[in-house]
């Protein structure tokens, strides 16, 4: 029997096609465009490894569309039916219990999975994945720290670990620790873009703003055949700039970086969450300084409206939300309530009670703020704001929602809620809300 590059015995038909998936793994680990390219060619040397469909619907789950839901399933079947050894049929059942919905489920089996088998880089990615949509780092952090261990440097994939590790201890407030192994991982491969990602996160919670314009930039030349994770990576770099005051290039990088509407990437995939994520935040943020951003939001609008009743994606609703309210549509907006409470009621699961708990306060509350409601808007969003974690989403993608919700109190004129709000944002984040654009100012008048 074939083994995968980590040691793992694997069905495959030949040396060949064993290899073929461990391309697929390196490039799916390191974000390159042409992964599924990859996986194609890797399912025509050997079309009954199970592990290759397995693969293929772990890719259509994550992107996070209903709509690829039911690919997901097929592959599963197809899976299924050419058996697989007992850590690939682990696989199987991880992957179908996301599919039906059971999140915890899925990050459980993997759990048991990696212990067992250590060095299946797939489970632990996709754990990693999973939990961090699920607001739960601390399980990241445990997962990598369990597997290191088992690793040594000569192992491939073992740079992916790393990267893993610098992103779950930054997440958890280790940010010595994940310095460390996020540059030792760009030292490995200069174009881990995992890796970059994680030492950006760093520098932008400690406000090193020059640093992380620095870093972005002098990696770039090593990105070519990357993914969507460039977009991420440029919207990063934009909010470096942001905090520096320079709005027209922030703008600059929306228009030719991380909303490149006519990018390849963008139009493979033009209503990818993460992309929309990105887009509408940084708006948001914009209009809060006062930043003229145009029709911009309306091409966002276009896409929140299409996807009505998808809620795949918690941490994505309220991004939708903002761009359907700052195009003024609010019957849409109105369409998407009820659809997701439909969706919060109708459905069991982890991400069902997300949705109605989490992200359905902030869609009403960004509804209510547009509709001239802002102390309705702080009494919807309140009992949410100590479990928006869960939403998922980094500490600098999160922090939209607090800003809104600040906004919100400031607006209204409930100080104490302010206050609150301020008090939250100081004890998460090293730099303190006098040093950051998005506080500064409220900072000030609520001392």
């Amino acid at each position: 029997m074939a083994h995968d590059a980590q040691g793992n015995r694997a069905s495959f038909a030949s040396e060949e096609a064993a290899r073929a998936f461990d391309h697929t793994i390196e490039g799916f680990l390191k974000y390159r465009a042409d992964t599924p390219l990859r996986l194609k060619a890797a399912l025509k040397l050997d079309g009954e490894a199970p592990m290759l469909h397995a693969m293929k619907a772990a890719f259509a789950m994550l992107a996070y569309k209903s709509a690829h839901v039911p690919a997901a399933r097929a592959a599963l079947d197809v899976a299924r039916g050419f058996g697989g050894n007992p850590r690939e049929q682990m696989h199987m059942a991880a992957l179908g219990a996301w599919a039906e919905g059971g999140q915890d489920r899925a990050i459980a089996i993997w759990e048991h999975l990696l212990a067992e088998h250590p060095r299946d880089i797939l489970a632990f990615r996709l754990h990693h994945f999973a939990a961090f949509w699920m607001g739960k780092a601390p399980e990241m952090m445990a997962s990598v720290e369990r597997a290191l261990p088992h690793w040594d440097g000569e192992v491939p994939g073992y740079g992916s670990l790393l990267a893993c590790r610098a992103f779950a201890h930054e997440e958890c407030g280790s940010l010595v620790v994940a310095e460390a192994a996020g540059r030792e991982a760009i030292r490995r491969d200069p174009a881990d873009l995992w890796a970059a990602h994680a030492v950006a996160h760093v520098l932008e919670m400690q406000g090193r703003r020059a640093e992380g314009i620095g870093w972005i930039t002098g990696l770039s030349q090593n990105f070519d055949g990357g993914n969507n994770l460039l977009h991420h990576l440029s919207w990063h770099q934009a909010m470096f700039h942001m905090e520096r005051g320079e709005f027209d290039e922030v703008l600059r990088l929306y228009d030719t970086g991380f909303r490149d509407l006519d990018s390849p990437i963008t139009q493979m995939q033009p209503d990818l969450y993460i992309d929309c994520q990105n887009a509408a935040s940084m708006l948001f943020r914009l209009e809060r300084q006062g930043v003229k951003v145009g029709e911009r939001w309306r091409e966002l609008a276009e896409k929140a409206e299409a996807r009505i009743g998808d809620c795949l994606s918690a941490f994505t609703l309220p991004h939708w939300m903002m761009a359907l309210t700052a195009d003024g549509r609010f019957d849409a907006a109105e369409r998407m309530l009820e659809a997701m409470r439909d969706y919060g009621r109708a459905n069991a699961g982890e991400n069902a009670r997300i949705v109605r708990d989490a992200a359905l306060p902030c869609c009403e509350a960004l509804l209510l703020r547009a509709r001239g409601q802002p102390a309705e808007a702080v009494r919807a969003m309140r009992p949410a704001i100590g479990g928006l974690y869960e939403l998922g989403g980094s500490h600098a993608q999160q922090d939209v929602l607090e800003q809104l919700f600040l906004d919100c109190a400031i607006e209204a004129g409930m100080a104490p809620d302010a206050q609150m709000l301020l008090e939250r944002v100081a004890g998460r984040w090293p730099t303190p809300p006098e040093r950051r654009v998005g506080y500064a100012k409220a900072a000030r008048a609520y001392r």
